[in-house]
């Protein structure tokens, strides 16, 4: 995908009313599917300059036309959130404009943000094991961080929640044996399930598992947003994915969970089947070598860096992780690689930088929507939009935040 091709899908996704699920509730405040996330591809067309503010202003009036869900039904990408996010940003280009949503939306965000910290709180004080939903980037706290970072980066709320984040990074004992503070008792579903996941795992992945929190400690950190054992939290972290790591000839790689099994047996070694999977943003190495990344930088880490920088590189030219990259999405696809790739190339110096960059047009040459694609931003041709957009050129907005890679 060129960026004449991302003007191109914003021009077929001109009217909300054009798309055959324009009427049901939920894709109006699915960032990840609907209505929010469109917008964003045209927040950031208008301010560049390309196309107009009017098409911005339709799609997001449509996203906030109606009530929206709130409470625990809701996260960083449905919901109160997902719309407040896409206003936002919009706001943060045209100063004064959707306050009134916005102080609405915020209102009722900041009390759930309050609430679900109330109940982690409780939750750790008495030793028990969290679910996914508690902190992950799709649905979790470290989501709803990532919408307080673009929003109002100096609020105490955020701090808050970082606080919290740290600590979840301390470990816990569950069944006599200590497992790390984001361990859960279920599946990658959120369900307990005894045959594949007895005892629960630990997962690793950005959209899902400790990913997400790594990243948000380390962005903050970076934009010197910082609480009380900080960076203690982001080494914890990461000194319990080094445990993991395995090494290839094509740079280190990460498994996408660690199970009960697993734990008891310790580190693995010979390289595990997350090596040989796809180096996705939601589960892989390219995420986790961003957050890796990220997280080098803010500790002052260089041989952490140069690690990651390596192992995004090598993700992005093994063949066989690459063969199974079958899609051209955000969340699992070519243009999830793509935008990373450009975000790490921001934090890297030559000569990755520049290979960075140039894998990353690779990745945008392979990202062919294919015609079952739908129009949103994790899994459809406004997210592919954006990073061939981001590629081309800085973007003009923060509209990536949401991903926890910038």
């Amino acid at each position: 995908m060129t960026p004449q091709d991302a003007v191109t899908v914003a021009d077929e996704l001109a009217e909300p009313a054009v798309h055959r699920l324009a009427g049901e509730k939920w894709w109006r405040q699915s960032l990840a599917h609907g209505a929010p996330g469109i917008a964003l591809l045209h927040i950031e067309l208008a301010a560049r300059g390309i196309r107009p503010w009017a098409r911005a202003h339709t799609w997001l009036s449509y996203a906030a036309s109606a009530p929206v869900t709130s409470g625990g039904s809701s996260g960083a990408f449905y919901g109160a959130p997902a719309v407040a996010y896409a206003l936002a940003t919009a706001a943060a280009v045209r100063p004064g404009s959707y306050q009134r949503a916005l102080t609405t939306l915020h209102a009722r965000i900041g009390a759930d943000i309050q609430h679900r910290l109330r109940e982690a709180g409780s939750r750790i004080d008495c030793g028990r094991t969290p679910l996914l939903a508690e902190f992950d980037t799709l649905r979790g706290l470290a989501g709803l961080g990532a919408h307080l970072l673009h929003r109002d980066p100096g609020s105490p709320e955020l701090r808050e929640l970082l606080s919290y984040l740290v600590r979840l990074a301390q470990p816990l004992t569950d069944q006599g044996e200590q497992v790390p503070g984001w361990w859960t008792k279920t599946a990658p579903t959120g369900r307990v399930d005894p045959a594949e996941f007895p005892g629960g795992h630990a997962n690793l992945g950005l959209a899902h598992g400790i990913g997400g929190p790594l990243s948000l400690l380390s962005i903050c950190a970076l934009r010197e947003v910082t609480v009380p054992r900080h960076t203690e939290a982001i080494n914890v972290i990461c000194r319990w994915t080094d445990r993991w790591r395995t090494d290839s000839p094509h740079g280190a790689r990460w498994p996408y969970m660690v199970t009960w099994r697993e734990l008891a047996a310790g580190p693995p070694t010979v390289v595990h089947s997350g090596a040989r999977r796809r180096p996705s943003w939601c589960y892989g190495t390219a995420g986790a070598a961003r957050v890796q990344q990220l997280a080098a930088v803010a500790t002052g880490d260089i041989a952490r860096q140069r690690m990651a920088e390596a192992a995004l590189i090598g993700a992005l030219t093994d063949p066989e992780q690459l063969t199974a990259t079958v899609d051209a999405t955000l969340c699992h696809g070519h243009a999830g690689l793509a935008a990373i790739a450009t975000r790490a190339a921001e934090l890297s110096d030559p000569p990755a930088a520049d290979q960075l960059r140039a894998l990353a047009a690779d990745r945008l040459a392979a990202t062919e929507p294919s015609p079952d694609c739908g129009p949103g931003l994790l899994e459809g041709t406004a997210g592919s939009a954006l990073a061939a957009l981001a590629a081309a050129g800085p973007p003009a907005t923060a509209w990536d935040t949401c991903l926890l890679i910038a």
